[in-house]
């Protein structure tokens, strides 16, 4: 049956979705992973390290509403094929780094060309699926980003020590070429598949999408919650090798059970809404309260620096966290989606991603700036982690519009 096919082809592109943001997390994992080895090796301070994660933070910012409008202009099958197939080149030219410059350089091309996959994966499930599954199927795409954790430190560590770091980047950057051939052979836009449903065509202006309360509801949710997410990336392995003594060898563990973690909370977070509109909840009550259960669980993370000298606890807080986070963000992404038609929906998620980018942008520096200064004092930067999102849940509870 047609209706069947349709349904089986759009969990088939979830699946792709999954594949291309699993890769897209290995590829930003990578550095962050090695920062012991590189600190070492060639001599960078804290705050040299969060000039280079400022880099990407910056080229991430700047580009990402032009990705959004560029994906929602040339349509996801050739703009989401064509921004994997550079950002596997930038983060293979990785190898290519030979100081903090050149890894910084590096980083800004990584930052330019992955600010398209949110954009270009949010749009894919507001053409191809219902409202009641998106939350669903963009917590299953959004919890490739654990994934690509979960493996990095798998294959990372292996590579580094035997074939040597760069090894590590031109691997793990070569995956994404795997995909593009995947994605063109068998995606075609809603509109040009004969199961699929007929995408709108209606092109809404930035300066209406910035007069909209909704726009900036999601917008200020990012801007404060994204840097967390970026902070566990790329901080999370210094702080356990710092305070914990692991070396590269030994951190995979711990890092593979956070994101396995952060995982279940994409796919958990993802399925609440679905549960309480089964039982006769509005869409947007459903929304809030599935982001409110999630700001309240990220504040297990504030208690971290009480478990020193036990690792696993720390962990499992981090664990938490994280999972919420996960959660808070499939809910998140998919309020855009919501609340805007499906041809505005790339502009709008890059107007977010922009926000978030530009708050892990300042955020980043200012890390390792504080780091180096209080000599590893981690406990403040986790209490800020653990409480901003019940800031930002009342920010956006505020500006969301509400039916009538």
């Amino acid at each position: 049956m047609p209706a069947a096919r349709a349904v089986n082809f759009r969990w088939y592109i979830c699946g792709l979705l999954f594949f291309a943001t699993t890769v897209n997390y290995i590829d930003r994992q990578v550095l962050g992973l090695l920062k012991p080895v590189l600190e070492k090796e060639l001599g960078w301070s804290e705050a040299d390290y969060g000039w280079i994660v400022f880099a990407f933070q910056a080229a991430y910012a700047l580009m990402m509403p032009f990705a959004g409008r560029l994906i929602d202009w040339a349509g996801t099958r050739l703009g989401y094929a064509v921004a994997v197939a550079f950002w596997s080149l930038a983060a293979m030219a990785h190898a290519l780094a030979r100081g903090a410059l050149g890894f910084g350089l590096a980083r800004f091309a990584l930052g330019l060309s992955e600010s398209a996959n949110f954009p270009a994966a949010i749009k894919t499930v507001a053409d191809w699926f219902p409202q009641r599954e998106r939350a669903l199927a963009t917590g299953i795409f959004n919890s490739g980003a654990n994934v690509g954790a979960i493996l990095a430190p798998l294959a990372v560590p292996y590579l580094a020590i035997y074939y040597g770091w760069r090894s590590a980047f031109i691997v793990t950057g070569a995956i994404g070429f795997v995909w593009v051939l995947l994605w063109w052979w068998s995606f075609r836009e809603a509109g040009d598949h004969p199961d699929g449903p007929q995408p709108e065509t209606q092109r809404i202006p930035y300066s209406r999408l910035l007069a909209s309360r909704a726009a900036w509801a999601f917008i200020i949710g990012k801007f404060l919650t994204d840097p967390v997410w970026w902070f566990y990336l790329f901080w999370l392995p210094g702080f356990l090798s710092r305070v914990y003594g692991l070396d590269l060898s030994h951190l995979g563990l711990p890092i593979i059970v956070v994101y396995q973690a952060s995982t279940l909370g994409s796919i958990g977070g993802g399925a609440i809404p679905a549960v309480l509109l089964k039982r006769g909840w509005r869409p947007n009550r459903a929304r809030e309260a599935a982001m409110l259960i999630c700001a309240v669980a990220v504040t297990s993370v504030i208690f971290v620096t009480r478990a020193r000298g036990h690792m696993w606890l720390a962990v499992a807080l981090v664990s938490i966290a994280a999972a919420a986070h996960q959660g808070w963000s499939a809910n998140l992404y998919t309020l855009a989606s919501d609340l805007f038609p499906r041809s505005a929906v790339g502009s709008v998620v890059g107007l977010g991603g922009m926000g978030g980018a530009v708050g892990g942008m300042l955020v980043a520096p200012l890390v390792g700036i504080w780091l180096d200064w209080s000599h590893d004092a981690y406990g403040p930067l986790f209490v800020i982690a653990g409480s901003i999102y019940l800031v930002a849940f009342v920010a956006i509870y505020w500006l969301a519009p509400k039916p009538a």
